[in-house]
């Protein structure tokens, strides 16, 4: 493709383009004007999709520009994608990075623009997480990563290395990288300084990095980077969306420029690169303390960049303007042998424009501001369907799938995930009519089959494409009742879904006769005299069925409809039901993706309630929400049934269990770290109002189940992480799903303490 922009001289390719700064850098030289426009972005980039990447990259380099940015900042590992996991343990991908980089640099991504790359880099036989900073076709810094991102979903000590200054190293004798000999011999560049430096630009503009995880750290990077006089600072990250997450990692970066004073970029991924998790995006610009630029959370286009006018004399003035901080920073100089001893100098690289320059002028530009802005968070019912909504399209539209099939039996779950879907074709379609030709609007038209010629078709409602992309099924049995039926197709009818209503019985009847020709023996309910055995095998066979039919559906519905292609099933089991694993293993909780399986029940009801009032015509949702959770497998005791929940069978009653008590359950035992006794012992404070033995009781009942249910969490369908108690095990919640389930030890440690209230032997009574 041509160029972004026209190509740099030859002369200047081969000019080197920095030096080692070997005497102290006079800090008081400044140039007449100090404004500068800065640019950081949202880009959706997708693990080893580097052709894809490069041309993302290339397009906000090319908004960058365009909006008069001398200066851009990219997520971590923008090049190659964050989620690569153990293909970083592959050589290749370094290679395709190096090529990637090549041509960014080839195609003018870096004319006339720093821009602040995040790849892997192999240095000297080790693998490190760089940012790898640019301009007019050089390769200026590779500054590697110090501190590794290993909690929760992150893994990064398992494929990088967090660095560390060597001993011999000095400022005047950096360490250096041999860049790869396709590069140099294209470029006329054959190394760079590799490690903790910063930039000082010609025009005495310094820039730093931190990455990531170092904001997050004790001794974060950029504390020792305003000392030293680094006026910008940029963070290129790769941080995942958690419900209420938001706000923390805004204060990070609030209080370090309020702190330190300075300019601090924020760039992250947005979207779903081939995991569970859903990269936020929310880039930000922040200026002594006050968010000056905020991009959105929540989005479905590929790249999002946003910028800011900065007057660094302001950083300057209020540096200067705290005493304090000008005693450290003193101190620190002395220390290191002078003031910016650690900049490597960039004598062509100009950052700031001249104002009463004409050349300078660019109507684009963004104006400067003395205000901040109000922080754009979102509330976490809104958070819930936003997110998974995002998600869901990212993996449509990469996935070549024709849509999805959803079992929709009525409940809050299931129609929490067919609010979801709802809420994405929502977003979807805004963005396709907004922009018809646009990137949106093509994969739009790909994935609802409307792409064939030279059509513009755009779908006119959010219902319009949803009949095109959801294909809902109430599957009922004789034990379904028709209250949930009907809130099924009124759901199904104001989202647009495609809906059928189906009953199974003559699937399970089959199954059953089978099983009596083979045996003799035919199981009951528990209500018609059979053992609880018999009544488990007889609710398990209709949900497992009803997996079995949902895949029938999935594969063949494009084909009835005359359409190609096939349906994503999505599972609709939440966090607290997979945290107790009240869920039959291989039933409609067994599906491609699940949107919901990090929400709480909680959370979802206040999402229902939320779109009951934001969307017209979604009214159902409300009542959805406030009727009572049940799964529909018994047959209905008419005395006992309900008319909001139209059925006797209610799952906090089979749970033994509340959801609410099933939130807390699951907040200590991950978020807290807590074993059955340190969980009793908080819940004791906690719950005060109940006596020791009955909160012994329930803590014992939900370790009990926990660990007799833990094997379902083996083959859970992929969910989206949205939950920091997530009992995700395939890499965010790792134990061992082979449990003493009697939990000996520990439960004797918890009698003995409720032993020694004064209640303990009346209730050990009443127990009897």
């Amino acid at each position: 493709s041509a160029p972004i922009v026209a190509a740099s001289t030859q002369a200047n390719h081969q000019h080197h383009p920095y030096h080692i700064n070997t005497t102290q850098i006079d800090m008081t030289t400044r140039p007449s004007s100090t404004l500068i426009t800065l640019a950081t972005c949202n880009l959706n980039q997708w693990a080893l999709d580097f052709d894809g990447n490069v041309q993302r990259i290339l397009e906000s380099c090319r908004l960058s520009k365009e909006q008069g940015a001398s200066y851009r900042l990219g997520p971590e590992l923008e090049i190659c994608g964050y989620g690569c996991e153990d293909h970083f343990l592959e050589n290749d991908t370094f290679d395709h990075c190096w090529e990637s980089l090549t041509q960014l640099l080839d195609e003018g991504a870096t004319d006339g623009l720093m821009c602040d790359f995040g790849m892997p880099v192999l240095h000297a036989g080790v693998r490190y997480n760089c940012r790898v900073i640019c301009h007019d076709r050089k390769v200026l810094l590779i500054r590697p990563k110090t501190a590794m991102a290993d909690n929760g979903n992150y893994r990064e000590g398992r494929y990088f290395t967090a660095y560390s200054t060597p001993a011999n190293s000095s400022a005047n004798c950096p360490e250096k990288h041999l860049l790869p000999t396709t590069f140099s011999a294209q470029f006329g560049q054959r190394d760079v300084p590799f490690g903790l430096y910063h930039l000082q630009c010609a025009d005495g503009t310094t820039i730093g990095c931190e990455s990531c995880e170092e904001l997050w750290t004790p001794q974060a990077s950029h504390i020792d980077l305003a000392l030293r006089g680094v006026e910008i600072i940029g963070n290129g990250s790769g941080s995942h969306h958690e419900l209420r997450k938001l706000s923390t990692r805004m204060e990070l970066m609030i209080s370090a420029t309020r702190k330190c004073g300075g300019v601090y970029l924020y760039s992250n991924q947005r979207g779903c690169d081939g995991s569970r998790t859903y990269y936020d995006g929310c880039a930000m610009i922040v200026v002594n303390g006050r968010i000056v630029a905020q991009a959105p959370q929540f989005d479905v286009h590929d790249v999002n960049v946003i910028t800011a006018t900065i007057d660094l004399d302001d950083v300057r003035s209020y540096r200067a303007s705290h005493p304090a901080f000008g005693v450290q920073a003193a101190r620190m100089a002395a220390d290191e042998g002078g003031a910016g001893i650690n900049g490597l100098m960039c004598d062509n690289a100009h950052l700031v424009f001249d104002p009463t320059n004409a050349a300078s002028f660019n109507k684009n530009r963004p104006k400067i501001t003395e205000e901040s802005m109000a922080l754009k968070i979102v509330a976490p019912e809104e958070e819930c369907c936003l997110g998974p909504a995002c998600w869901l399209w990212d993996f449509l539209r990469r996935s070549g799938a024709a849509g999805f099939f959803l079992p929709l039996s009525g409940g809050a779950d299931s129609s929490s995930v067919a609010a979801i879907v709802a809420v994405m074709c929502i977003l979807v379609t805004r963005a396709a009519r907004d922009d018809p030709e646009g990137e949106v609007a093509k994969e739009c038209r790909r994935v609802c089959r409307q792409d064939q010629g030279n059509s513009l078709w755009v779908p006119s409602t959010p219902q319009e494409m949803a009949n095109s992309v959801l294909h809902t099924t109430f599957m009922g049995t004789e034990n379904s009742s028709n209250v949930t039926n009907s809130r099924a197709k009124r759901l199904g009818d104001a989202i647009g879904s495609y809906h059928l209503s189906i009953k199974i019985d003559l699937m399970v009847k089959a199954v059953l006769q089978v099983f009596q020709i083979t045996t003799g023996h035919m199981p009951r309910f528990a209500s018609r005299g059979g053992t609880m055995t018999e009544d488990l095998a007889l609710q398990n066979i209709q949900a497992r069925l009803r997996m079995v039919t949902a895949y029938l559906f999935a594969q063949l519905l494009p084909w009835v409809r005359g359409r190609s292609g096939f349906l994503l099933v999505l599972g609709s089991a939440n966090v607290d039901e997979g945290l107790r694993g009240y869920m039959t293993k291989y039933d409609c909780s067994s599906a491609d993706l699940n949107p919901i399986g990090a929400i709480s029940k909680g959370d979802l009801n206040r999402m229902l309630v939320f779109l009951s009032k934001e969307y017209p015509g979604f009214e159902v949702l409300e009542e959805i929400a406030n009727a009572p959770p049940t799964a529909e497998l018994r047959p209905i005791d008419a005395a006992t049934a309900t008319a909001e929940a139209g059925h006797s069978q209610t799952d906090e009653e089979d749970m033994g269990m509340t959801y609410e008590d099933l939130g807390y359950f699951g907040r200590l035992r991950k978020i807290s770290r807590c074993g059955p006794v340190s969980m009793f012992k908080k819940l004791m404070v906690t719950w005060s109002h109940l006596a020791p033995s009955e909160v012994a009781a329930k803590v014992k009942r939900f370790f009990y189940y926990y660990s007799v249910n833990r094997h379902k969490m083996t083959t859970i369908t992929p969910a989206y992480h949205a939950e920091a108690y997530s009992p995700d095990d395939n890499r965010f919640d790792l134990r061992q799903f082979l449990y003493n389930t009697r939990w000996t030890r520990q439960f004797r440690v918890i009698d003995d303490i409720v032993a020694q209230y004064p209640d303990s032997e009346q209730d050990k009574d009443k127990n009897d």
